[in-house]
C-alpha cells in the first residue's frame, strides 16, 4: 500500500510539473509576444492548482520514501527518517525538489512582472534535478554523467510535448475569434518545435533503456512494462504525425470538420500521454533486470 502510494505520488509529480512546463514555455516563449499575456492569464487558475500538488507530491515522496527505507507507514511521519533519507543520493538531490517546488508556488501566487521567464527557469530546473534520481542515477563516473544528460534531455522533450498540448487546445479555440493569427502563428511554432521534442524523446528514450538495461528489449517486468510505454509513445508519435501531415493539408477544403477532429485526436494524445507517465512511475520503482 506504501509503495502503491508513493507510485501515485511520483505520477502526480510528473504531470503537474510537465503540464506547468508546457503552459509557461508558451508563456515565455512559444506564444507570439502579442498572446503571451492573455496566455498566461487563461492558465493562471491552472498553474496554482498544478504548482500546489507539485509542492506537496514532492514533500510527501521524501516522507514516504522514509516510511519504504524503514518500516512502513509508522515511519512516515518521522522527522528523523527524513533527515535520514536526505543523506541519501535520492534524498540529497529531492530536497533541491522539493525547495524549488515551494519557491514555483510562491511566485504564481505573488505573480511579480517576469512572471514567465522565472516559473520557465524553475520548471526546467525541477525536470533536470528528476533526471538525477532513479534509475538514471544508477553508475557513477563518465557513463552516469552521460545517462543522466541523455535522461535530462529526455525529460525536457516529453515535457515539452505532452505539456504543450494543453496551451496547444487552447490556441485552436482562439483560432475562431480575433487571435487566429496570433494563435495559428503560436501552433505553427509549437508544431516547430514539437518535431524536435519527439524526436528527442524517442532518441534519449531508445539511449535510456540501453543505458539501463545493457540492451534495448528486456524479458523482465521492467522491460515489458517497458514495452508497454513504448508503444504508448509510438501511438502519440503516429497521432502527432498525423495530425501535421494529414489534417492540417486538408484544414482549406474542409477547415470546420478537420478542426473538430485535430481537437479530438489532440486529447486523445494528452491521455496517451498521460498513461506513459502512469507507466513511468510504475516500472522506475522495479528492478530492470
Amino acid at each position: 500500500m506504501l509503495a502503491s502510494a508513493y507510485v501515485g505520488l511520483r505520477c502526480l509529480h510528473f504531470i503537474t510539473v510537465m503540464l506547468s512546463f508546457g503552459c509557461v514555455l508558451y508563456g515565455a516563449w512559444w506564444a507570439t509576444p502579442q498572446l503571451r499575456r492573455l496566455m498566461m492569464l487563461r492558465f493562471m487558475p491552472l498553474l496554482r492548482v498544478t504548482l500546489l500538488i507539485n509542492a506537496v507530491s514532492a514533500t510527501l515522496m521524501l516522507m514516504l520514501q522514509g516510511g519504504l527505507m524503514a518500516n512502513g507507514w509508522g515511519d512516515v511521519l518521522q522527522p528523523d527518517i527524513w533527515l535520514a533519507v536526505t543523506g541519501t543520493r535520492f534524498g540529497s538531490i529531492w530536497q533541491w525538489q522539493i525547495l524549488l517546488t515551494w519557491v514555483a508556488l510562491a511566485i504564481v501566487c505573488l505573480r511579480p512582472h517576469r512572471l514567465a521567464p522565472l516559473l520557465l527557469i524553475l520548471c526546467v530546473a525541477q525536470l533536470l534535478l528528476m533526471a538525477g534520481v532513479g534509475h538514471a542515477a544508477m553508475q557513477d563516473g563518465a557513463i552516469g554523467a552521460l545517462q543522466r544528460l541523455n535522461h535530462a534531455i529526455h525529460l525536457l522533450c516529453a515535457g515539452a510535448w505532452f505539456g504543450g498540448l494543453l496551451p496547444f487546445l487552447y490556441c485552436l479555440h482562439l483560432a475562431k475569434g480575433p487571435w487566429r493569427t496570433s494563435a495559428i502563428n503560436t501552433m505553427m511554432h509549437f508544431s516547430r518545435y514539437g518535431h524536435l521534442a519527439v524526436a528527442g524523446v524517442v532518441l534519449s528514450g531508445i539511449t535510456n533503456a540501453w543505458l539501463i538495461q545493457g540492451q534495448l528489449v528486456s524479458d523482465s517486468g521492467y522491460g515489458r512494462l517497458l514495452l508497454v510505454k513504448c508503444a504508448l509513445v509510438a501511438l502519440m508519435v503516429v497521432i502527432a504525425l498525423a495530425n501535421r501531415y494529414v489534417l492540417v493539408p486538408r484544414m482549406a477544403s474542409n477547415r470546420q470538420r478537420c478542426q473538430a477532429l485535430f481537437l479530438r485526436t489532440t486529447q486523445l494524445e494528452m491521455i496517451l500521454g498521460t498513461l506513459v507517465l502512469a507507466t513511468v512511475s510504475l516500472f522506475a520503482t522495479w528492478e530492470p533486470f
